[in-house]
């Protein structure tokens, strides 16, 4: 029994050396190799072998792509507001032993890093600034930062401020400020509305002024343009009835006449008014004057016949 012991000891030494000295590194991780406590070399994700006893694992490093939350802190800026800012970091190690051996806490020493940049970077900006420029605030911190955690074998990829919170107070004043700017926007808006309407409708009656000038212009040339072709027709009439006396037709003047006396006539009756017409005794002279104008009738037209 004592030999069979013996042997079976001698296996299981040898099959928890040869598990000792075979390592499966998950994907997304590297292990460090250690001989007697010094650095050897970095194990691949995979099967991987090494000499058990004298060599042992080291650093388990996440390869993998990391977020780090950055906690609030306070910061005053350069026109001596106090502010409040919290944001994330996102880092990933490219060299597993740098980030092993070079740095001590490697999670703790970027925050840090660039919870100290933070108050550097935004201590020299005014709090407007801060507000509005938050991308140029992202870009600055993450140049600032990766190149201090080079040297670790880490690559930042993006640090984000999540968010920007000015005092309560100042928060008030802002919305104040915010209210006057607005109703200050709005009266100049309607300011600019009124003088447009005023000036519409100065234009508009200039326009009016200027149409009802021209129609009254050409009105007053219509009528002229009447007037005075009607004193043609009266003159020319004239020249027929002088030139009719001349040649001895002495009914032509009471034709003339008749005709006047028969217009006076007229514009009494259609007198707005006139409610009863009352004929002067020298109405009768109208009949003379219409047999007159019957004379003139039956020479103008019977002549003709003989």
């Amino acid at each position: 029994m004592g030999p069979l012991i013996v042997i079976v000891v001698l296996l299981l030494l040898v099959l928890i050396t040869l598990l000792a000295g075979v390592k499966s590194v998950p994907q997304g991780y590297e292990w460090t190799q250690e001989r007697f406590g010094k650095y050897q070399r970095s194990l691949k994700p995979g099967l991987n072998l090494i000499i058990p006893y004298i060599d042992k694992i080291g650093r388990r490093v996440n390869m993998m792509e990391q977020v780090l939350d950055v906690p609030s802190q306070e910061v005053i800026t350069h026109d001596n507001a106090l502010i409040t800012v919290d944001g994330v970091v996102f880092y990933q190690v490219l060299d597993s032993a740098k980030a092993s051996y070079e740095v001590r806490n490697l999670e703790q020493a970027t925050l840090n890093l660039t919870m100290t940049n933070i108050r550097t970077v935004m201590g020299g900006m005014d709090l407007d600034e801060l507000l509005s420029n938050r991308d140029s605030i992202n870009a600055r911190l993450l140049a600032v930062v990766d190149e201090a955690t080079e040297p670790w074998g880490v690559k930042v990829t993006r640090i984000e401020v999540k968010d920007i919170k000015p005092p309560a107070d100042l928060v008030a004043s802002m919305g104040r400020q915010m209210k006057a700017e607005r109703e200050k926007r709005a009266n100049i808006l309607d300011a600019e509305g009124f003088r447009q309407a005023a000036i519409l409708k100065a234009e508009g009656e200039k326009q009016a002024k200027i149409l009802n000038a021209e129609g009254r212009r050409q009105a007053t040339f219509l009528e002229a343009e009447a007037r005075e072709r009607e004193a043609a027709a009266e003159a020319e009439a004239t020249r027929v009835v002088s030139d009719a006396i001349a040649n001895g037709n002495a009914q032509a003047i009471n034709y003339f006449i008749a005709q006047r006396y028969v217009d006076a006539l007229k514009e009494i009756a259609i007198a707005p008014n006139q409610k009863t017409l009352i004929l002067p005794i020298e109405a009768t002279a109208v009949l003379g004057s219409l047999q007159g104008i019957a004379e003139v009738a039956k020479e103008a037209f019977g002549g003709n016949k003989r």
